[in-house]
């Protein structure tokens, strides 16, 4: 079976799953909305907001990457959880090819969840306190938001098929993505390790102005993430072709 004929597969299982195609639209949606309420709300008169104009602007998007990460868990995991896996490799027996699709899936989708999701949060933002993509580190943010989308995607999608259990990697990856790198960070002695993670490095991208706390640069912060992705990713086809379906 050719490259095409296993990225189509997906694409129609991606489609007709309710859950697959909800779970991002749900990220764009908690985005969007959670920005566009928070700065309506407290956008002028929360100093904090204001310390980095990416804080206010990526708001809602500290809830929209939990669906993000639910996203990337449901394209493998929900065939290990319903057994349809042992289907799907036999209609693509070469294992390398069958995940090679849902990575490809997965990362476009990703790409248009981090596309709409950082539109939509730019356009609250200049619809309720107003925004100035003029200021320095603006486009290199825009940049990094929607890269942080399919890059997550990618993480969380190598570590279920590694994982290759639906429930372990939402109970480990779900909590770990939504306070769990959030409360590392606020650990003295563990803190400069915790930078270190995919989500935080990735978000730290995204931020305008330098945090000396911080010990690399952005774009050091979008590479670590890049590694984390790619790691994960190579992980998760040595488990496939190690394993058993």
């Amino acid at each position: 079976m050719s490259a095409a004929f296993a990225l189509r597969a997906e694409w129609v299982k991606f489609t007709t799953l309710r859950s697959q195609w909800i779970t991002p639209l749900l990220a764009v949606l908690l985005t969007t909305g959670i920005t566009a309420a928070v700065q309506a709300a407290y956008g002028r008169v929360d100093t904090s907001l204001e310390d980095d104009p990416a804080g206010g602007i990526y708001y809602g998007l500290l809830f929209g990457h939990v669906a993000v990460v639910c996203s990337g868990i449901l394209l493998i995991g929900q065939e290990y959880a319903s057994g349809t896996v042992r289907a799907s490799l036999a209609a693509v027996p070469r294992r390398g090819r069958f995940y090679a699709g849902k990575l490809l899936l997965g990362t476009g989708v990703g790409l248009v969840v981090g596309l709409l999701s950082v539109a939509g949060a730019h356009l609250a933002t200049s619809a309720t306190v107003g925004l100035d993509l003029g200021q320095p580190g603006a486009v290199r943010s825009i940049v990094a938001g929607v890269l942080y989308h399919p890059l997550l995607l990618v993480i969380c999608l190598g570590a279920t098929a590694m994982l290759r259990n639906l429930t372990a990697a939402t109970g480990l990856l779900t909590p770990a993505v939504f306070l769990g790198t959030t409360f590392l960070t606020a650990v003295p002695g563990v803190r400069e390790a915790a930078y270190f993670l995919p989500d935080r490095a990735g978000l730290y991208a995204m931020n305008y102005r330098a945090d000396p706390a911080v010990p690399y640069g952005h774009w050091t912060g979008l590479l670590v993430m890049a590694l984390w992705a790619a790691a994960a990713a190579w992980g998760g086809l040595v488990s496939l072709r190690r394993h058993d379906a």
